[in-house]
Order: structure tokens, then C-alpha cells, then sequence
């Protein structure tokens, strides 16, 4: 058997190479192929998605400081609306609690984002106390209550539902109630919606697509 002469050794190590390059310029082109498919491709939001084209009636509740609130406040920053109660035993404090680690994710920009606990407990759930339970999950975080009248006129063309029923001696009476997380734009446009059980991480991955529109 004859051995290949020089040439052609280094012919075959030209190919060998040729080989190579070719494979690595195919993975680079597919690689960089899927990378500009993800960019282009309209991103999914966790929550489900909203199209309302105008933003949510403006509404004024007391806040901090028995202050007033109103919605229309907070346009330029994407406001979270969570409706539930300080006396709520498991439902309220996990919600709080992921929408707290949503902002952390966030970093800097959770300053662009405003977290709304509107009580549906307005008996009991006094500014004060809404207050002292926010920022227990986040100091950043804002509880708005008032009369049932003001808040009827806030939960009902938001389709929010909530019933009173008897607890026990220890826990009082408790309030089942939808238990949803409401996202509006910088506009004030309802956007998203999240059932109970989204996680911070998702959450704070719609939060970041929000932002830039």
C-alpha cells in the first residue's frame, strides 16, 4: 500500500479545513437565523392579554395619610391592581409577596411600576391599616380603600367580584373575592390580566415588555 504523497496530504488537510469552516458558518448562520426569528416574532405575554383601546375610568380613594388617590396619578407608569383584604388568610399575603418579588427582579426599573392593593374590606381595612400592610411586602407598595359606595364604582366595570361570609372566632368573617392581578400600560390601558398563582418571574418578565411601549 502506498502512502499519499505530500500534495496530496496537504490537500486533504485543505479539505479537512474547508470542512470545518463550512460546518461552523452553517451553525453560526442557523444560531444567528433563530436569534433574529425571536427577536422578530411578537413576544408572549404570561397574563392574559387585554385589547382595551381606551384607558380604565379614572377613579379617587383614600391612601397613605388618608390622602386622596386617584388612578390617573400614576399615568407613565405601569400600575398593578390587586383587590383584596388585610384579614385574608392565604390568597392576599402569596399574591403580595410575588408581586414584591416581580419589583425585585426588576431592579431599577420597578421605579416605573406602581402596585395597588384596593381593599374590598373598607369595615376594617382602614387607610392605616392598609398602610402598615403593604409595606410589610414592600415599601413602595400603595393599599387604597373608601366607601362601598367609591369602591363599587371601581370594582364593578372591572367585573371584580367579592361576597362576605362567616369565618371563624379567630379569623372573623372572610371575603371570597376574584383574586386576579390587573395590569395597565403608561396610558392607562388595561393590558393584562394574571390568575392567582403567576409567579414574580413572570410577572417581571411582561413588566420589562410593558415598559418599552
Amino acid at each position: 500500500m502506498t502512502s499519499l504523497s505530500e500534495t496530496q496530504q496537504k490537500e486533504q488537510k485543505s479539505n479537512i479545513k474547508l470542512i470545518v469552516l463550512a460546518v461552523v458558518g452553517l451553525a453560526i448562520g442557523v444560531l444567528l437565523a433563530f436569534l433574529l426569528l425571536s427577536w422578530l416574532r411578537p413576544y408572549s405575554y404570561h397574563g392574559m392579554e387585554i385589547t382595551a383601546e381606551t384607558p380604565v375610568t379614572n377613579f379617587e380613594l383614600t391612601g397613605p395619610g388618608g390622602e386622596s388617590v386617584r388612578l390617573i396619578d400614576f399615568r407613565d407608569k405601569v400600575v398593578l391592581i390587586y383587590f383584596g383584604y388585610t384579614f385574608c388568610p392565604d390568597v392576599c399575603p402569596a399574591t403580595m409577596v410575588e408581586l414584591n418579588n416581580a419589583l425585585e427582579l426588576l431592579g431599577n426599573k420597578a421605579d416605573d411600576v406602581q402596585v395597588l392593593m384596593i381593599t374590598l374590606d373598607p369595615e376594617r381595612d382602614t387607610y392605616e391599616q392598609l398602610e402598615s400592610y403593604v409595606t410589610h411586602f414592600n415599601p413602595t407598595f400603595m393599599g387604597l380603600t373608601g366607601t362601598e359606595e367609591e369602591l363599587l364604582t371601581v370594582t364593578s366595570p372591572l367585573g371584580i367580584f367579592y361576597e362576605k361570609h362567616e369565618g371563624t372566632p379567630q379569623t372573623g368573617y372572610l371575603i371570597d373575592h376574584t383574586a386576579t392581578v390587573a395590569a395597565l400600560d403608561r396610558n392607562g390601558r388595561m393590558r393584562l390580566i394574571y390568575p392567582f398563582g403567576t409567579t414574580g418571574e413572570e410577572i417581571a418578565e411582561d413588566m420589562k415588555h410593558l415598559l418599552r411601549d
